[in-house]
């Protein structure tokens, strides 16, 4: 405040009281008006006035700073930034005040206001022409004057805009002096001896340290994740709009072209192309829509001659009722690679054991082997051939143990399950014999003769579809025990799991061509009051009370227990010839004529899970292993393929079915190949027999 008053006072008094004998001003030697007050009137001045006063008070500065020069002044090269300030608004960014009258506010708190007029393009062209120094003129916003450049400035501008230093004397390029190595010292530039501190752990750090621990355990602090560089991809158009233009381009569906015109519409066709006299009938009388031309051909000499094309407006305009009525679509092709339709299965080396290569054939049958079948023990097989006769052999040595001489061809033949019997059942002609073969433990096959001899006839003798005949005389040396003698020929006979019931098929016998026959009681049933298609295989569930009958078309499954019908499979085939069932009884194969192997998914559906085409003829059996994921299937081909087929407990993961092994080793014969298939009980072996008369072994 004193230094306020004191600039009033100075202000206030006369000029030439500025002015001290020795020439030299005073401390007050600013004789225009303090900083507040003339900011406070410098908005109200009008730059273009021509008043005296205002003549005055620009020629007092002048004569001041001339009066100066006279004398040496310890201040000349001294300035400060303050005093060439007009305003003391501050230095604050001159935008903030770019929308409002005043420029900012001064000591006192009030307006600085911004001068009344500034020069217009007129006046900025004319300095600009007339100016010389205009290009080294710039104009500071917070003085609100216009400041010339010198030489020094203007040069300085010069070398920072070409990328140089400010100073022209720097030299970047100096040669550096290295001050520790340059010159080898006595003594060490510094020899302060170490502190006490730096011999002693900091404890500020071993705070750190155990905050960070402590942060690391409670889970605060995480190392950071890896980034993800794998670029992220955006759609360009995602938000465009369909019905745009562009989109309406994209979609553009050119129109088709017109067919190019062949030999016969030229004006001088060659004359295989020229319609004869009934060619030219036949052509009136057909329809427009049957006729391949439109037009008929005609031959002229010269292109001079050629009249006008008569139908030429009216193909026009149906070519105008095709662009205008034919709707067109694009038709979006996809492009898949064909390795992608493949399934990905594992290899087969990694789904052993399996059968590989042959090991042995059974020689000794004269005609075709059409049946054969295995002991539950796996040591013994018995096959039946048309040459009427029945061999059992011996599984490791190959060797034949017993012929049985019968009356006719056998059809089928089928090994009890049940561990505890010894009797194999088979099909010859009208009748089904049933044998006790005596191989293996003499007590078992004692006690199996027993079982047979101890069974007495009841009371009340039922009527039934059969006869049951006991076997003597030579019949009995050959191992015969019973014969059951049917009115038609019997086709296939299969045993229950228990050993005790078995089931035959009988094509031709009407409404009664599936009977089950009962050992223990010596009776027979016919299960169905009426036969829906013809039978062609019957199968026992392996451990639930279900019945599975195969027709050409079709697999019935029927519960013996409630005598219902519980599931029909649809088969994709013309006619089934032969069913196999899963150990599990959850699934089931069938092999057909026309050359198909389907897998069934009981629990997944009605209609079969895949379908195989591997064979090139019709196919004559299919098995189960028993305890090994394999099934196999012989055809007419002449082989055995063999497939892994893996069924998971998981009800959500499909069974994996892949082929693995195809067995070539039979003869085909009279176009017959492979008759039947069976697996090794135990062992991941399988036997085939065949049209060849020979029993084969693969393990």
């Amino acid at each position: 405040m004193k230094r306020r008053s004191a600039e009033n006072q100075e202000a206030e008094a006369p000029q030439e009281m500025l002015l001290r004998g020795d020439g030299v001003m005073s401390d007050g030697e600013d004789t225009d008006l303090s900083d507040s007050e003339e900011s406070q009137y410098s908005g109200l001045e009008d730059s273009g006035s021509d008043s005296s006063e205002d003549e005055d008070g620009g020629k007092a500065p002048q004569e001041t700073k001339d009066l100066v020069t006279g004398g040496s002044n310890e201040y000349e090269q001294d300035s400060s930034d303050e005093e060439d300030i007009r305003n003391t608004v501050g230095n604050i960014p001159m935008e903030w005040y770019k929308d409002f009258p005043h420029i900012g506010y001064d000591l006192d708190g009030k307006k600085i206001f911004k001068p009344l007029r500034d020069k217009d393009q007129l006046e900025e062209f004319l300095d600009k022409m007339e100016n010389p120094d205009y290009w080294r003129t710039v104009h500071d916003k917070k003085t609100s004057q216009d400041i010339k450049l010198t030489d020094e400035q203007v040069d300085l501008v010069d070398r920072l805009q070409r990328g140089q230093f400010g100073d022209v004397k720097f030299d970047p390029y100096e040669p550096s002096v290295d001050f520790f190595t340059h010159e080898t010292m006595i003594h060490p530039v510094t020899n302060r001896p170490a502190d006490k501190k730096s011999f002693i752990p900091s404890l500020i750090e071993k705070e750190k340290v155990s905050k960070l621990v402590h942060a690391i355990k409670m889970g605060w602090i995480r190392p950071r994740k890896p980034r993800d560089d794998t670029p992220t991809y955006y759609d360009l158009w995602a938000q465009e709009d369909p019905n745009a233009i562009l989109g309406r381009h994209k979609m553009h569906v050119p129109a088709p072209k017109l067919r190019l015109p062949g030999h016969e519409e030229s004006y001088n066709p060659p004359p295989e192309y020229l319609m004869t006299e009934e060619e030219k009938l036949a052509w009136e009388q057909q329809d427009p829509e049957d006729r391949k031309l439109t037009f008929l051909p005609k031959q002229h000499t010269s292109l001079r001659i050629v009249p006008a094309y008569s139908r030429f407006i009216h193909e026009r305009f149906e070519r105008c009722l095709d662009l205008y009525l034919c709707p067109r679509q694009r038709k979006m092709r996809v492009n898949v690679d064909p390795e992608d339709l493949i399934p990905k299965l594992p290899k087969p080396r990694d789904l052993q054991p399996f059968p590989t290569t042959q090991s042995m054939v059974y020689c000794g049958h004269t005609d075709l082997v059409r049946c054969i079948s295995i002991c539950p023990s796996g040591q013994w097989i018995v096959s039946g051939s048309d040459d009427s006769t029945l061999r059992f052999w011996e599984v490791c040595t190959g060797r034949c143990m017993k012929t049985v001489h019968l009356d006719g061809a056998i059809k089928s033949v089928s090994w009890n399950l049940n561990p505890s019997m010894v009797l194999v059942a088979a099909c010859v002609e009208r009748s089904v014999v049933i044998l006790n073969p005596g191989l293996g433990d003499r007590l078992l096959c004692s006690s199996t003769d027993q079982y047979i001899e101890g069974y007495q006839p009841p009371e009340e003798q039922n009527q039934q579809p059969v006869t049951w005949v006991v076997a003597e005389g030579a019949d009995y040396e050959q191992g015969l025990r019973l014969r059951i003698h049917h009115e038609k020929a019997v086709k296939q006979v299969t045993w229950h799991g228990r050993g005790d019931y078995f089931a035959v098929v009988l094509p031709d016998n009407g409404n009664a061509q599936v009977l089950i026959h009962q050992l223990s009681r010596r009776r027979s049933q016919n299960p169905f009051r009426k036969s829906k298609g013809l039978v062609q295989r019957v199968q026992f569930h392996p451990t639930r009370p279900f019945f599975f009958v195969a027709t050409q078309r079709s697999v019935r499954v029927y519960n013996l227990l409630k005598q219902e019908l519980t599931k029909k499979l649809l088969a994709n085939c013309k006619w089934i010839s032969s069913i196999a069932i899963h150990p599990a009884g959850d699934n089931l194969i069938y092999g057909s004529y026309d050359s198909k192997l389907a897998w069934f998914d009981m629990d997944l559906s009605t209609k079969p899970y895949k379908v195989l085409r591997h064979h090139k003829k019709a196919l004559r059996a299919v098995a189960f292993h028993r305890q090994y994921p394999l099934f196999a299937s012989g055809s007419d081909d002449g082989s055995v393929i063999v497939c892994h087929g893996m069924v998971y407990n998981d009800l959500l993961q499909n069974p994996l079915i892949v082929p693995v092994k195809v067995l070539r080793g039979h003869e085909i014969t009279r176009d017959l190949g492979v008759l039947d298939v069976i697996f090794h009980p135990t062992q991941p072996w399988v036997f085939s027999s065949g049209a060849d008369a020979t029993i084969r072994l693969y393990t």
